[in-house]
């Protein structure tokens, strides 16, 4: 830039100008990315606030998503009953 100001020729000036539409570019750009990581930042939040309650929510139907347990099964063979008659003495 200090060159093209001491040159004072059409391409230093042209230079000098593309110099300062980089500079403004660059600035441009910086600013978009400033914006785009506050909106991620407020995204990141509302997901941990979400992610959260999910979790919270997960945790109180886990033991609905368990399946029943098993009924008892009943014992296979003989099985003695008891006598329905007296002996006498």
């Amino acid at each position: 830039m200090m060159a093209a100001n001491v040159l004072n020729s059409a391409q230093s000036i042209a230079m000098s100008v593309y110099i300062i539409r980089a500079f403004v570019q660059q600035r441009d750009v910086i600013a978009a990315n400033e914006t785009i990581l506050k909106r991620l930042a407020e995204i990141d939040k509302t997901l941990l606030q979400h992610n959260a309650g999910l979790r919270d929510i997960y945790q109180k139907l886990l033991p609905l998503l368990q399946p029943p347990p098993d009924p008892p099964k009943p014992k296979i063979g003989f099985r003695e009953r008891p006598t329905r008659y007296r002996l006498r003495k």
